[in-house]
């Protein structure tokens, strides 16, 4: 005996049409999402990629374009030790950078040939409302975020050095060297 199966029609603009729009409708939003999401994490990598090229310029890219005068750049150089000046009771710290016209493989030998150039080009350092950092000394590199003042002075607003020459032994061997020590010192009110 043969079975006769039963179906029911899809009227036009009845409910079965309604539920098949539906379905087609919730995977072109998943698709419009999916790519959005995927455009802002390629925006977000290009754009910290290009941003991040750069960590900070040289006292001479600073010099050569009056521009920068006023608005916050960061900013990287060889701290002269002999012009470090702290004053306790005002929290202020005035110190001078050369100018490290190339790092290349060693970083020390860079800052120690910045340090000792009298040709170098040379930035006066005004930090204000923070205690000494124990890492600011001679030959130090100093990565300093702040504004250039009309008045030369380097206003900074954050300082963070980095000592090359002041690595610990480590390890079981004598000659082992661990990393170069570093020091952020953020400046103001709310550091």
């Amino acid at each position: 005996m043969a079975q006769a199966t039963w179906e029911k029609p899809i009227a036009a603009g009845g409910a079965g049409q309604l539920a098949l729009r539906k379905k087609g409708s919730s995977r072109w939003k998943f698709m419009i999402g999916g790519l959005l999401i995927l455009g802002a994490v390629a925006y977000l990598v290009i754009s910290g990629t290009l941003s991040g090229a750069q960590y900070f310029m040289t006292i001479n890219d600073l010099m050569k374009n009056p521009a920068y005068v006023g608005q916050s750049v960061r900013i990287t150089g060889a701290v002269i030790g002999d012009s470090i000046k702290y004053d306790e009771k005002a929290l202020l710290i005035t110190f001078t950078i050369a100018n490290v016209p190339t790092q290349g493989d060693n970083l020390g030998a860079a800052l120690h040939a910045a340090v000792s150039d009298p040709k170098a080009t040379r930035l006066n350092v005004r930090v204000e409302n923070t205690i000494k950092p124990e890492l600011l000394q001679n030959e130090a590199q100093a990565i300093v975020t702040g504004t250039l003042g009309t008045d030369g002075v380097f206003h900074a607003t954050e300082l963070n050095l980095k000592c090359p020459s002041k690595f610990i032994e480590s390890g079981p061997t004598a000659g082992t060297l661990a990393p170069a020590s570093e020091e952020t010192v953020k400046v103001g009110a709310g550091a």
